[in-house]
């Protein structure tokens, strides 16, 4: 096992790892720009290191400067997280020539990943269905044809995007005409990488993915699926393990497929693969994310299965050792940003009073205390609200108790706890028939 891991994250990912390095009688090295000097992460690390000003260009996401910080610190492997360099493949490629191991997958296979057009032949490949569209990345003459084959709606997505980035949505060839140069424009100002594909647009579909864990013997688990269809601009809010909507004959069916594909980049470490399920309870292929994911306690609450931990090991070279995965009850996540809830634009603050909600089958993951200020220059997430119910409605009731408790409050500081309450009490969410665009349906 690793002696001392550094964080190359800030907030709550990064107390999280923290812990969990703890547990596992790992040192642990902080990092942190100007702006994190107070953040909970710093007072938790056994080190801590300034890495530069509050701007992310200039701290969590300059290279040089983290690695220098591996090198002083003699950190002998990297945490990314999620977000900032996480994903970034060069990064993974700098640290792990250094010597130091990158805790997560190879750098070749975060590139491989990266491309979604190549991620989407490797799982048609191996099985995984996939949506109809383009084979590959296309031209606007080629995009209108295919478009015309499969029929409007169709959304174009940056080859090289991700997380809900790169996408917009196209209802017929007039708007193709003019999108389509806007799209691969944005693609390579965002991405570095102008490629664009086309894809049919789903109508109303869920979001599920399943959790992975994979090792460097061959050993893969599946640790079942989350759904996330309660998001806004392709940002999720509210995920639940395991989904309400997936039978179980079609989910063995998915994860097996899942396994073959893991097999067939030769995946090391947590990831997910993510997919839409249509109103028939079709699934079609999304991409692979190569990363700790910001909703993981909800499958943690409902395995037993300590996600983080298993990346420390798997990392240092141990096998996986979870045997058959047993489901038990519904979980829950909540995300809790500091945002209006009423048009979700960013409300930074001071938090001048903070009440946790706790009790029986509750979870809160957070970096934030009574007399922390939120600084503006990053994601606006403060905290998570997991809770565990031994059913889905059980798990429901227990998120509108435990969201009464949180109280995060101070001047110019605003939650979007009301926001959660008010989709907790809509009939088609306590029916499961909620889908990803049901956040807009809400807010009209």
């Amino acid at each position: 096992m690793f002696k001392k891991v550094l964080i190359a994250n800030r907030g709550e990912i990064a107390v999280r790892a923290i812990r969990a390095c703890k547990e596992l009688g790992i040192r642990t090295v902080a990092v942190y720009s100007e702006a994190d000097e107070d953040s909970l992460h710093v007072r938790l690390a056994d080190e801590a290191i300034c890495i530069g000003p509050p701007e992310p260009s200039k701290s969590y996401l300059d290279v040089p400067t983290i690695m220098s910080a591996v090198e002083v610190s003699h950190a002998d492997a990297v945490y990314p997280g999620y977000g900032f360099l996480a994903e970034n493949p060069k990064f993974a490629e700098i640290v792990t020539k250094s010597g130091v191991k990158f805790v997560g997958p190879a750098p070749s296979t975060l590139e491989l990943i990266g491309d979604k057009i190549k991620t989407k032949e490797i799982a048609g490949r191996v099985g995984i269905p996939l949506v109809p569209g383009s084979s590959g990345a296309t031209d606007l003459e080629k995009a209108i044809e295919i478009a015309s084959e499969i029929g409007y709606p169709v959304v174009l997505k940056a080859s090289a995007g991700g997380g809900g980035r790169g996408i917009r949505i196209v209802f017929n060839e007039k708007e193709l005409r003019e999108k389509f140069p806007v799209a691969v424009q944005e693609a390579e100002v965002s991405f570095g990488d102008g490629r664009v594909y086309v894809e049919k647009f789903i109508i109303n579909p869920k979001h599920i993915e399943f959790q992975v864990l994979a090792d460097s013997h061959g050993n893969i688990a599946v640790l079942g699926e989350r759904e996330c269809s309660i998001q806004r601009r392709h940002q999720k809010l509210i995920e639940e393990a395991p989904s309400a909507s997936v039978e179980d004959r079609k989910r063995k069916q998915i994860e097996e497929a899942v396994v073959e594909f893991c097999r067939e980049i030769n995946y090391e470490g947590a990831g997910t693969v993510e997919f839409l399920m249509d109103e028939e309870g079709n699934f079609y292929f999304m991409e692979m994310n190569g990363r700790v994911q910001v909703e993981h306690p909800v499958t943690e609450m409902v395995t037993g299965v300590d996600i983080v931990k298993w990346q420390f090991r798997v990392a240092s070279g141990q096998k996986l050792r979870i045997g058959k995965v047993k489901r038990n009850g519904f979980a829950v996540e909540f995300r809790i940003n500091a945002e209006d809830p009423d048009n979700f634009l960013p409300s930074p603050g001071m938090v001048e009073e903070l009440v946790l909600p706790g009790g029986m089958g509750v979870r809160v993951d957070t970096h934030i205390y009574a007399g922390y200020r939120v600084p503006p220059y990053y994601d606006s997430l403060l905290a998570k609200v997991i809770v565990w119910g031994e059913t889905r409605e059980e798990a429901i009731k227990r998120g509108l108790r435990a969201l009464d408790e949180f109280i995060a409050s101070g001047k110019g500081l605003k939650t979007n706890v009301e926001f959660h309450k008010r989709v907790l009490k809509t009939k088609e969410f306590k029916e499961g028939r909620h889908h990803i665009g049901f956040v807009e349906e809400m807010m009209v």
